[in-house]
C-alpha cells in the first residue's frame, strides 16, 4: 500500500522556523494535506518531537521523531529514530558535541519548546544552527549506535549539502538513502553520480513555514504503516 510522507519538517524550535510552526499546526496541516506520515527534524534538536507525536496519535497521523544534523563540514543530514526515547538520547549526544553560541532573537529568531497544547514550556538558549563536531563520514554509523538511520539532506542544493561541499557521496559513509529537494533533478544527478543508482530516494519539503508544506505527492510502498517499517524501507540496500 502507498503511504504519503514528508520526512523533513521544522517546527518553531528551529531558529529559522516560523512561530506558526507549532506542534498542533504542523501536524494538523500535514493531515489536511493528505499525508500519512511525517518526521519532525529541527536543526540539531529533537525537543519538540514529543509534543508533535502526541498530537499525531490523537488525530491519526504517524510522526517520526528526528533531527536535521549539521555535520562538522556544514552538511545537513536527516536523522530518524524508531522511538522518542532514542531520539532524545541522540539529542543529548548532539548537545554535547555542538558549538555553544548564545542565540540572538533579533537575528535568528526564538527557539521555542512546546507541549502538545502549543504552550511554551522552554527555550533553547544556544543557537541550534552551527555545525557540530560530528563528521558526515561518521554520521551514519553514529546514528546507528543510537538505533536510528541517517542520510544526506537536499543533496541537489547549492549549499549545506553533501554534493555542494564534498562533490560526491563516499560509499564508506554507509548511506542507503538520499534526499532531493527537487525530484525533477534525479535523472541528471544519477548520470553525474552513479552511486545514487544503488540508493533509495526521498523528496521532502524541508518546510519552515506552514505554506511551504507539500501536498501528498511522494509515497513509500509498505505492507503496513509503522515507524519501524518506514525506517527499514529507507535503510535497505537496492540490489
Amino acid at each position: 500500500m502507498n503511504y504519503y510522507y514528508d520526512l523533513h519538517i521544522h517546527s518553531c524550535l528551529s531558529p529559522c522556523g516560523d512561530m506558526d510552526m507549532t506542534p498542533n499546526n504542523l501536524v494538523n496541516m500535514a493531515k489536511l494535506l493528505g499525508l500519512d506520515v511525517i518526521a519532525l527534524t529541527d536543526h540539531n534538536s529533537s525537543l519538540n518531537c514529543e509534543a508533535a507525536m502526541e498530537v499525531g496519535r490523537e488525530i491519526g497521523l504517524k510522526v517520526i521523531p528526528g533531527m536535521e544534523l549539521t555535520t562538522s563540514e556544514d552538511i545537513h543530514a536527516v536523522c530518524l529514530f524508531p522511538t522518542l526515547e532514542k531520539a532524545l538520547c541522540w539529542n543529548e549526544y548532539v548537545d554535547m558535541h555542538r558549538i555553544k553560541i548564545r542565540n540572538r532573537h533579533d537575528i535568528y529568531g526564538r527557539q521555542v519548546i512546546m507541549n502538545r497544547f502549543d504552550e511554551e514550556i522552554g527555550e533553547v538558549e544556544h543557537l541550534l544552527l552551527p555545525a557540530t563536531e560530528i563528521s558526515i563520514m561518521s554520521a551514519y554509523n553514529k546514528v546507528k549506535e543510537f538505533g536510528g538511520i541517517c542520510y544526506p539532506a537536499h543533496i541537489d542544493r547549492d549549499s549545506l549539502s553533501i554534493l555542494s561541499v564534498l562533490g560526491e557521496i563516499d560509499p564508506s559513509c554507509g548511506f542507503k538513502t538520499f534526499e532531493l529537494a527537487d525530484r525533477n533533478k534525479l535523472s541528471t544527478l544519477k548520470q553525474q553520480h552513479p552511486i545514487l543508482e544503488k540508493m533509495n530516494m526521498v523528496s521532502c519539503s524541508d518546510a519552515h513555514y506552514l505554506e511551504n508544506m507539500k501536498e501528498a505527492e511522494n509515497y513509500l510502498s509498505l505492507d503496513e504503516l509503522s515507524i519501524e517499517g518506514v525506517l527499514a524501507a529507507l535503510d535497505n540496500i537496492i540490489n
